[in-house]
């Protein structure tokens, strides 16, 4: 749905050449033209408009005096820098451009009639008077002859296998006679020059040639191969003109043919049959085609025609119309009408090979233009919901307009046609946004016709409805109506007919003002014209637009965009330069555009449709197509992807940043689209975007982020009822309308319901009700946005919003809304079934008058689909309403045989045991101890069973007075429970609380309690021996326990035995407190005999210990140091097997084949891996043997560590023992042996204080906080960064590179041994 807009004509008059101009040729490097005439050459540069060449073929005897000789064909050769010229009467010359010299490189005696090059320049084609076909190299070697007229068909022939005769088959609507008709030849076109015509295909592969068969008369083209070989001819064709062009994509071969009634573009495949047509818009015999030219990249056939003399002195004119193809049709997009008398006659026409819009055109009378157009899109510019979305489509002699607010119509069909006398060349629609429906077109005849969209209610005769209209049709949409034709009256007429398009871009700015640009033909200018509308016309249907201002610019304007809100254009200058044009401005005046640092805005090259720029800066270059809507900004991408920016904070940075090909998209930016396509238009207020396919078909999408962004501003303005359609539609989460501001939904639940006033869409909304909030999850909002302007209230949500929404549902009318309100309760976090279910037993009870109440019977078959049939059974049965459970249970799939039964004799139940056979089926063993515990003592076995079964003592518990012997009974169950749980201390408890006081006793000794052990057993009333023996008994235990303290005071205060605490409490090293007890019972002969030997005996064991630590942890250390120097020798000279494999070896090689192949075959790896993936009681092997001390082991620095650490942390302990043993050393006036202790655990320490950073060094603990592992690893990045760090430890052992900490606060230093 593009047109062809026209952005720049390049123009050059007057040519100082000699003779007539006959042919032309470009210089595309160079950028000049080659023309020539009868008498030679001529190269003219166009831009600077000054000739730079001119060769005299006259002179040198290629071409007669007097005039008569003809060029044929001009060809610049690239590779040679020269030009090649064939003239009719048989001479082929090369004129060198560089040495400006001529050479006849050979001479046809017959004559040449044409001449033509491959498009690679390595062959060229001469067909001759004595028709035949002459290939030659580009050295102009002779490679073969041929005769142009062959009696064979090809080497395509086609093969007849015989299948039944002609008469026998389907003739489709020619009818039965067309097998009995005979071939009928018709001869050449009268206006035929029978001249030979070729025509290459695009890779030099193949050419066509169209000739006139001597035999029938009639043309015929034949298709040869470049090595000379004839392919195929076609099909005969009554009518086939001379015309002949290959498409340069190579499918279709291009020519003409006159019908009965019509004139047809006819296509040829490569086998000669005839492949679709097109019809021109003339009648019969009412012009000639001479030429048709495909550009270079196939899109646009531009077809030469020539007015046939009918009537005398009539006007002649001469034609060139651009047709392009879309979803197989063909468009007449521009006309271009010359005169064909004079200096404006066209002598040549060419498409530019490089830029592939740009047509070249040769007049008569030394008159060169060229014309650039592009693509575009011509669409309404409105940006309320009172624009109709309208796009225009240029087609011949009509205006193909599309209503997409509406209507959605595939091309080439249409919401209506617009129909015109001539063909048209601009549309514009009126750039006032509250206009943007009425529309301008600008046809060949430089006629402007105005169209405007009103509420006139009569039809009018150009508009002809499209595919909207049809019988009994009514079309409810507003079709414009043909205001006035304005006729573009110009100073020099004469500019009208030397260049039929001079006003290009033209733009409605005011009611009756018109924008234009015209380009200077003497000068690179630009002129913006104001066409306004006369005010002396006084016919209603027709007018005048008079040039009332202008304003000339230096530069080719190719490009301008206006802004009615600020009366402003900005123009695009050829060389990339922006310009700010005010129209209103009284001096009229053009200034540079400058940015917010005050600096001309400057793109870095001319920006069309198929790149972005920005502040002068590019963009991107992947871009197909965009447009601008709103806040967004809308673009398709060559990686077939469709865009959607938000312009609001945008900036350079961000859109490159966004548009680069690594970023990665959330779903709301970015959606993929089908190859190819484009955008055609954005319906304002609307949620559509209407892509076209490179086919020609429609497809509309609803992009994420317009679709969120519109439904964010109905939320804003409480227009809940279109946001919930659209959500519904397009299947957006309906949890939005309430996570986009919480507050203001529950202030405007009542506006909610009102709008969207349906049970059934209501509970549609309670059904994808999540606790999830989908603006932070699916749908998080654009970054300036202030969509969370308030906090949600506290609370969860869905009960929230279960409570609001039902408490306005049973305020409005609770019968109308009773299923939503059912659908409220089912969907709180706890569902609340149970007053679900009497609700709808209320309903069954005593049904509603109301009209739109539900019965009881639809509520439970609506509750059925909300929650499974066996759950909602349970719960009625839950109730203790018997028909309740009736009613639930005849919608369920069960058996009446199985639950019948089942009810009945729940029914011949007492109430209490009833209810508890229920809470016990249905699993509810809390309230069925509760119910049981109200039948009686009878049932308190059966009560007893459950708790012990079920472990319920607690709940139990709570059931009964504690003076009562059910709350006895169960106390003891629950002691006995806890004791087979291990649990003595608390069953102790419980067997004290309920005076079971031999079972506390027991459980007390068990767990080492002495002190309740003694009050049980006090209250047992122990005798004085029974007390002493349970004292020794204790005392055993606490031992076991290394508590020798708690054990001396039993054994003294209880069994009275002081001699044999003393002992315990030298053997627990509780010096002084063993002192304190032979002082008390007056035995002094104790410290003689017991305590200061034992003092002695530990004194020594003190000094062997730390001997053995000082020299373990010495050998460790010394050890530790060679394992690292060897792992940095192995790491420098890149041997893998010093490579530490932990636990996580068995993680790289499940996860990841890129570990190499050294890692694999390491010994301890795959040992470690191996053993790691079988039982666990061989896991836990390998964990012990996995630190060993055994030199060359894989984790030896590991293990070395660990027992470093352990020996500082046991020396860090023994602080507070060896003060208590100094003291007592001192005491006794053992002085030697307390400094010898106190020097040795001094030394120690130092050692120990000097180690530590050799042994936990920076680096160690540094590589032990750098894990491969966590959650947002891979497999890959995990080997990479095992890789990386091949010296880095597992994980798990991290905690060893932390230095153990030493207290240096600890008092254990004895002053008095200094």
């Amino acid at each position: 749905m593009r047109n062809l807009k026209l952005f720049r004509t390049l123009e050059f008059r007057d040519i100082q050449g000699p003779g007539k101009p006959q042919c032309f040729c470009l210089r595309t490097e160079q950028g000049t033209v080659l023309i020539g005439s009868e008498h030679g050459l001529i190269e003219v540069d166009p831009v600077s408009r000054e000739v730079k060449n001119e060769v005299s073929l006259v002179a040198e005897g290629f071409l007669p005096e007097d005039g008569s000789g003809r060029i044929v064909g001009v060809q610049d050769l690239l590779d040679q820098e020269s030009v090649c010229v064939a003239t009719a009467s048989g001479d082929v010359i090369v004129f060198s451009l560089s040495t400006q010299q001529l050479e006849c490189v050979g001479s046809v005696a017959s004559g040449i009639s044409v001449m033509s090059w491959s498009p690679d320049q390595e062959l060229v084609l001469l067909a001759t008077g004595q028709q035949t076909l002459i290939m030659m190299t580009k050295d102009f070697e002779p490679i073969m002859e041929q005769q142009i007229h062959q009696d064979d068909f090809g080497e395509s022939k086609f093969i007849t296998v015989g299948w039944g005769r002609k008469e026998t088959q389907f003739h489709g609507s020619e009818g039965r006679q067309a097998a009995f008709q005979m071939q009928m030849h018709e001869s050449a076109l009268p206006w035929d020059d029978r001249r030979p015509q070729v025509t290459w295909r695009g890779d030099g592969q193949f050419f066509a040639v169209s000739v006139v068969c001597p035999e029938t008369g009639a043309r015929k083209v034949r298709v040869w191969n470049r090595e000379f070989a004839l392919q195929s001819t076609s099909e005969p064709v009554a009518g086939l003109g001379p015309a002949l062009a290959w498409k340069p994509s190579g499918s279709l071969i291009a020519s003409t043919q006159d019908k009965p009634n019509q004139q047809d573009i006819v296509f040829f495949e490569k086998n000669g049959l005839l492949h679709g047509h097109f019809t021109l818009p003339f009648l019969k015999d009412e012009v000639k085609v001479n030429d048709l030219l495909w550009n270079a990249d196939s899109s646009v056939l531009a077809v030469w025609l020539e007015d046939l003399q009918r009537e005398e002195n009539s006007i002649l004119k001469t034609y060139v119309q651009l047709w392009t193809v879309g979803n197989y049709h063909w468009y007449l997009k521009q006309s271009l009408s010359f005169s064909t008398c004079g200096k404006s006659k066209l002598v040549s026409l060419m498409w530019d090979p490089v830029t592939p819009y740009r047509l070249h055109v040769l007049c008569q009378g030394w008159h060169y233009l060229a014309y650039d157009w592009h693509w575009t899109t011509e669409r309404s510019v409105g940006d309320n919901s009172s624009d109709l979305s309208n796009v225009a489509v240029i087609d011949g002699n009509g205006v193909l307009v599309t209503v997409f607010r509406q209507t959605v119509v595939p091309p080439p069909m249409c919401t209506y046609k617009l129909l015109f006398p001539h063909p048209v060349n601009q549309v514009t629609f009126f750039a006032h946004p509250q206009k943007s429906n009425d529309l301008a077109v600008l046809d060949a005849s430089n006629q402007i016709s105005v169209y405007k969209c009103g509420d006139c209610p009569s039809t009018d005769p150009t508009v002809k409805l499209g595919a909207v209209g049809g019988s009994g049709f009514k079309v409810s949409l507003r079709t414009p109506q043909l205001e006035k034709r304005y006729k573009i009256q110009f100073e020099n007429n004469e500019d009208q007919d030397v260049n039929p398009l001079k006003l290009g871009l033209l733009t409605w700015i005011e009611e009756d003002v018109f924008l234009a640009i015209s380009h200077s033909e003497s000068s690179p200018r630009s002129v913006i014209h104001h066409l306004t509308a006369s005010s002396s016309e006084m016919d209603e249907q027709h007018g005048q637009l008079n040039v009332s201002s202008s304003a000339t610019v230096d530069g080719v304007i190719i490009s301008l965009c206006c802004n009615s809100k600020t009366k402003s254009v900005a123009l695009q200058l050829a060389d990339g330069q922006i310009f700010k044009y005010l129209w209103e401005s009284p001096p009229l005046a053009v200034k540079p555009w400058k940015n917010s640092g005050g600096f001309p805005v400057r793109f870095p090259y001319p920006c069309t449709q198929t790149e972005l720029a920005m502040i002068g800066e590019e963009v991107a270059s992947n871009i197909t197509s965009f447009a601008v809507y709103d806040e967004f900004l809308l673009l398709t991408t060559h990686s077939h992807t469709c865009q959607c920016f938000c312009l609001r904070d945008a900036s350079f940075k961000t859109l490159q940043a966004g548009l680069s090909s690594n970023h990665v998209f959330n779903g709301e930016v970015l959606r993929k689209v089908e190859r190819g396509s484009r955008i055609v238009t954005v319906v304002p207020q609307d949620t559509k975007l209407v892509l076209q396919m490179p086919r020609g078909n429609l497809e509309v999408v609803h992009h994420r982020a317009l679709v969120l962004a519109q439904i964010r501003k109905w939320l804003d303005k409480l227009m809940f009822k279109e946001a919930f359609e659209c959500m519904r539609k397009l299947r957006i989460n309906l949890n939005l309308i309430y996570d986009h501001n919480p507050k203001v939904f529950l202030e405007n639940v009542a506006t909610f319901i009102k709008q969207i006033d349906s049970v059934n869409h209501i509970n549609l909304f309670f059904t994808e009700l999540k606790e999830e909030d989908v603006t932070k999850t699916m749908y998080p909002p654009p970054v300036t946005s202030s969509v969370h302007l308030s906090r949600g209230p506290d609370g969860k949500k869905l009960d929230l919003v279960c409570d609001a929404m039902r408490a306005v549902m049973e305020s409005v009318n609770p019968h109308k809304y009773c299923l939503s309100i059912l659908t409220s309760h089912v969907k709180k976090t706890t569902p609340e079934l149970e007053i679900v279910l009497q609700k709808v037993h209320e309903l069954q009870g005593n049904a509603p008058s109301d009209p739109d109440a539900v019965s009881a019977e639809e509520a439970l078959k609506y509750l059925l689909l909300l929650v499974d049939v066996n759950e909602l059974y349970d719960h009625s049965l839950g109730t203790y309403d018997f028909d309740l459970v009736l009613m639930v249970a005849e919608k369920s799939q069960k058996d009446p045989k199985e639950y019948l039964p089942f009810l009945n004799t729940l029914k011949k139940m007492e109430t209490n045991y009833q209810r508890f056979t229920i809470d016990k089926y249905l699993k509810r063993y809390e309230k069925a101890i509760g119910h049981l515990s109200k039948c009686g003592p009878e049932y308190f076995p059966e009560c007893l069973n459950l708790i012990k079964d079920k472990n319920l003592y607690n709940e139990a518990l709570k059931l009964y007075s504690p003076s009562s012997q059910q709350y006895q009974d169960i106390s003891i169950a629950y002691g006995e429970h806890l004791v087979q749980e291990h649990m003595y201390e608390p069953a102790g408890l419980m067997f004290a609380r309920c005076g079971a006081h031999e079972k506390a006793l027991s459980a007390f000794l068990t767990c080492g309690n002495w002190k309740q052990a003694l009050c049980v057993a006090a209250q047992l009333n122990f005798t004085k021996d029974q007390l002493a023996g349970l004292s020794r008994t204790l005392a055993g235990k606490l031992v076991e326990q290394r508590k020798h303290i708690d054990a001396a005071m039993v054994l003294e205060q209880y069994a009275q035995d002081y001699e044999e605490a003393v002992l315990l409490l030298l053997e627990g090293a509780a010096w002084e407190e063993a002192l304190r007890l032979v002082y008390k019972y007056n035995r002094l002969d104790i410290i003689e005999t017991n305590v200061k030997p034992s003092i002695l005996e530990a004194q020594k064991n003190y000094m062997a210990f730390l001997d053995s630590q000082t020299a373990t942890f010495s050998r460790h250390k010394k050890r530790l140091l060679v394992v690292r120097e060897l792992k940095e020798q192995a790491q420098q000279a890149g041997l893998d097997d010093e490579v530490p494999h932990g636990q996580e070896s068995d993680l790289f090689s499940e996860t990841s084949s890129v570990v190499s192949g050294s890692d694999m075959s390491a010994k301890y790896s795959h040992s470690n891996s191996r053993i790691s993936a079988r039982s666990s009681k061989n896991r836990r092997k390998a964990e012990r043997k996995k630190h060993s001390l055994k030199e060359g082991s894989p984790l030896e620095d590991l293990a070395l560590l660990e027992a470093l650490s352990e020996v500082v942390q046991n020396t860090e302990n023994l602080k507070d023992e060896v003060y208590h043993i100094l003291k007592v050393l001192f005491l006794f006036e053992f002085d030697e042996q307390g400094r010898e202790l106190q020097k040795a655990f001094e030394d120690t320490l130092q050692l120990i204080e000097r180690s530590l950073p050799e042994i936990w060094t920076l680096t160690s603990q540094q590589n032990s906080a750098t894990p491969v592992l966590g959650p947002n690893s891979t497999a890959n990045s995990i080997t990479a960064s095992y890789q990386q760090h091949k010296t880095s430890l597992p994980v798990l052992d991290a905690e060893l590179f932390i230095p153990p900490k030493i207290n240096k606060r600890t008092q254990w230093k004895l002053s008095l041994l200094d």
